[in-house]
């Protein structure tokens, strides 16, 4: 499954829309999950610029060096009209190029709710690397610049239905290697060498990317993003497994704890046990909470209220969750302070986590879409402890 062409002229409406609203000049998007949002195109990040310009008015262009044009000339904005493509030759300067692009785009008036001695900007991509931002800015000396999140972010955050059909594909085949690790050898095996089974199993499943593959095996298991070592796992400990990738460009992000009990069925004591219950129970009640109008802040809150109120406040030390799409993380953050209210079509993790330095850890974590009428849980794997023999 792909998103279907006409989208990406609703994209680009809508984009140009929100442009309009702030009364700016024009979007200026390099590489990376804006221009692949807006145009399809998954661009290489090189030193040579690409960058799509997008203004108020006219057609849409997409500036790449020849050597990409074959690629870009793919992209379905490109490929169906939406978009014009502008090649420059290897000793050309790109960026002088933008100017005689956006000189087709009215640089005033606007929306009336703006203050009339508001000056008209260019916004660019968050990311866009410095060297490029600050050519640009030579290039346009008297015109001031912004943040391409400024219009796009609330757009992105939405996601519809076809991207929340490709993050529930990606979800399931997560899924399915998260049973596939449970269900293997753990026992005397390295972190680094369960982790290679991963990113394998993740290919395999259809993802283009394995983007991390965390395994934590005892005292291990307490460092949240620990990279995975030469440490070899025994029975008798608790294993955090932390997977994820992009499935036709959107993400997966699922974490499950496993206990390896070996051939001495060296099962969790009565502490971790008590742990993981905690933990299950705030990951349970957050997810409860989600539902429209709800403020990202108070799904944070509501797990970390259930943790707090056992002990481990001081063991939750990351926020419940982030958002997710052609990001691993993206808005909306569901973070202590983000009163922004859900809405439907929002996408994002619900991930509490108890650490105990030198110890252990636990995580839960599913993908969880925002519904009309409350919390779609895209992951399947059970939140229990995954008691496993592991040889």
């Amino acid at each position: 499954m792909t998103i279907a062409p006409t989208r990406f002229a609703t994209r680009i409406q809508a984009a140009r829309q929100a442009l309009r609203a702030a009364d700016d000049i024009a979007l200026l998007v390099g590489v990376g999950a804006d221009l692949r949002w807006l145009t399809g195109y998954d661009a290489m990040n090189l030193e040579r610029l690409t960058m799509l310009v997008l203004g108020r008015e006219g057609e849409p262009a997409l500036v790449v060096p020849r050597l990409e044009a074959p690629r870009a000339s793919l992209a379905p904005a490109v490929a169906a009209g939406m978009v014009h493509l502008v090649t420059w030759e290897e000793t050309d300067d790109p960026v002088a190029q933008v100017p005689e692009l956006v000189r087709t785009t009215p640089i005033t008036g606007g929306a009336e709710s703006v203050p009339a001695a508001r000056v008209p900007r260019l916004l660019v991509s968050d990311r866009l690397w410095a060297s490029f931002v600050l050519r640009l800015q030579a290039a346009f000396p008297r015109v001031p610049f912004g943040l391409a999140s400024e219009v796009l972010r609330g757009l992105r955050m939405v996601k519809d239905a076809d991207e929340i059909a490709l993050l529930r594909s990606a979800a399931e085949a997560a899924d399915r290697v998260v049973l596939a690790i449970a269900g293997g050898r753990l026992v005397g095996r390295s972190e680094a060498d369960v982790a290679r089974e991963v990113r394998e199993r993740l290919l395999d499943e259809g993802h283009e990317t394995a983007e991390f593959a965390i395994v934590g095996s005892g005292p291990n298991s307490a460092s949240p993003h620990h990279e995975a070592s030469d440490r070899r796992i025994s029975a008798g400990e608790p294993i955090v497994l932390d997977i994820g990738g992009a499935f036709s460009g959107y993400g997966s992000d699922i974490t499950r704890t496993l206990w390896a009990t070996g051939a001495a069925d060296a099962r969790p004591d009565p502490g971790f046990v008590g742990l993981y219950e905690v933990l299950r129970e705030a990951q349970a009640a957050a997810t409860a909470a989600v539902r429209p109008g709800v403020p990202a802040e108070e799904i944070d809150a509501t797990g970390r209220s259930v943790i707090d109120a056992a002990g481990f406040g001081p063991n939750f030390i990351h926020r419940i969750g982030h958002g997710i799409g052609l990001e691993g993380h993206e808005d909306p953050y569901l973070v202590a302070g983000n009163r922004e209210p859900l809405q439907p079509g929002n996408a994002f993790s619900v991930e509490p986590g108890i650490y105990l330095e030198g110890r252990h850890g636990a995580r839960i974590e599913d993908i969880v879409v925002c519904g009309a009428a409350g919390p779609d849980v895209l992951n399947r794997v059970t939140r229990d402890l995954l008691v496993v023999h592991g040889t």
